[in-house]
């Protein structure tokens, strides 16, 4: 297990049925005033804004809001949200909703205070808060994106067409409770379900697909990997399977609360490439890392073939019994490919409305990392896209 590194993760969860309850415990430690954010309205459908409405009155708490938080949430509501916290002397922000609205939050938990523009900052220079933060708590209603327990936070530009995300280092600005319940993601429609689903599966190889030392972390992927892919398949017959969904809801948050990316130096390419598509379209992220993913696998798989071999094998249970290396490798790619055109998946890009007019412009705004096996120049993200295309 190669490098150096320091783990260290305050967020505090509540995970099951009642797990609501234990909002009670949390709200006391914050002051009077806090600011509830959610998105388009569907938590007004299924009864839990009522049921979180209620805990904060009898917790006698001043309650302001910021509604209409859209899947990719964008600047000018990063702005407006900003407006809202300070104008209500906000002690906590509470995020009701998925992982958009919970990277939201934290976006705007860094803003509330900070003397600058937050897209320059934050989104631009990558500079990490100087200022007091204000607490954020979550209640997750749908699972994919683990914002539940980490610090990331992605915001979209819409005058750019830019998507970026933001790994804040301090831990602070990780949310400092969540509130698991399984049953609260089971109204969600089958595509937001399974695109949630891809987006877990994502977050895994993209820490996964990086280094050739043995790592204690890469065991721990594989075993998180077949999880996913066993109870996906339940979920995808029957969607109202709380075992299934409850382990779904474990699964995503440990993906992506840095553990599994202890001693490794990650990839993240999937998701550069997924949200440049984001930022031209507003498609739905799972989605748009499923069209760009087997293209991009394909491409850098005989850079990290020994890896893309032990997928096959590890994860996918392909035999090796008389075939090469790169055989096995193609194998496990495949297996992948079969399983998430069983789930339902989006598995290209025009499907997600993109032309090869929009191609080069979105090769353009695509960050480039050169943390993987591969280091993609501009010749090569283009052609990766066009390869997505069908």
């Amino acid at each position: 297990m190669n490098g150096n590194f320091v783990y260290c993760n305050p967020t505090k969860l509540y995970f099951g049925e009642d797990s609501l309850d234990f909002l009670n415990e949390e709200l006391p430690k914050y002051g009077k005033n806090v600011v509830l954010v959610y998105g388009a309205g569907s938590i007004k459908e299924n009864g839990i804004y009522d049921k979180v409405i209620n805990i904060l009155k009898k917790n006698e708490k001043n309650i302001a809001e910021i509604a209409g938080v859209m899947p990719n949430p964008t600047l000018a509501k990063l702005y407006e949200g900003i407006e809202i916290a300070r104008n209500h002397n906000a002690d906590l922000l509470l995020a009701v909703g998925g992982g958009s609205v919970c990277d939201y939050s934290k976006a705007v938990s860094v803003s509330v205070n900070c003397t600058e523009d937050p897209w320059e900052k934050y989104f631009v220079r990558f500079d990490e808060p100087d200022c007091e933060i204000v607490p954020v708590g979550c209640v997750l209603t749908m699972v994919g994106t683990g914002s539940e327990m980490n610090a990331g936070s992605v915001i979209t530009n819409e005058k750019t067409k830019q998507k970026i995300g933001h790994v804040f280092a301090d831990e602070k600005i990780m949310p400092r409770f969540s509130i698991l319940n399984p049953r609260f993601t089971m109204t969600l429609p089958h595509y937001q379900m399974v695109s949630g689903i891809y987006d877990i599966f994502n977050h895994i190889c993209e820490q996964y697909f990086s280094d050739t030392d043995d790592n204690t972390s890469d065991y721990i992927s594989e075993g998180l990997m077949r999880s996913l892919i066993h109870s996906s398949r339940i979920a995808n017959k029957n969607p109202q399977d709380y075992e299934a969904r409850s382990n779904i809801m474990w699964t995503a948050t440990w993906a992506l609360n840095t553990l599994v990316a202890c001693g490794k130096s990650t990839d993240w390419m999937v998701h550069m490439l997924g949200q440049a598509v984001g930022g031209y379209t507003n498609a739905t992220h799972g989605m748009t890392l499923a069209a760009v993913s087997l293209p991009y696998y394909r491409h850098i798989m005989p850079y990290g073939l020994e890896k893309f071999k032990r997928f096959a094998v590890n994860v996918w249970g392909v035999g090796t019994s008389g075939k090469e290396d790169r055989e096995i490798a193609e194998e496990g790619l495949a297996a992948m490919e079969s399983w998430m055109k069983e789930l339902g998946l989006v598995m290209n890009l025009t499907e997600l409305k993109v032309t090869e007019e929009m191609i080069e412009g979105i090769a353009d705004v695509t960050i480039v990392f050169d943390t993987g096996y591969k280091k993609l120049d501009r010749n090569e993200i283009i052609e990766i896209f066009r390869e997505s295309l069908v």
